[in-house]
């Protein structure tokens, strides 16, 4: 499954965020999203998690909570295709 992670640290890594949810159990992958330009982050990042039931558990106990200072939010990623609004005019 694959999880979205908002209002992250500036400080945040892709690092930070996988041990975060490896407590909840195996991360196939975790990434901060960074500006191409500037390197900066852009303070929201993606995590994979393989097993629903260990992502929904990390889901539940992460959102709201705080990571590097900053109270995140945490929920089950949309897909790319899925935006809302998209096609209507």
């Amino acid at each position: 499954m694959n999880i979205f992670v908002a209002r992250l640290s500036s400080n945040t890594n892709s690092d930070d965020l996988k041990a975060a949810f490896e407590q909840f159990g195996t991360v196939e992958s975790a990434k901060v999203i960074f500006d191409r330009e500037t390197g900066n982050s852009k303070c929201f990042g993606f995590v994979e998690m393989e097993n629903e039931n260990e992502a929904f558990e990390a889901i539940g106990a992460l959102n709201e909570s705080e990571l590097d200072g900053r109270s995140i939010v945490v929920k089950k990623a949309r897909p790319r295709n899925a935006a809302p609004n998209a096609g209507t005019y």
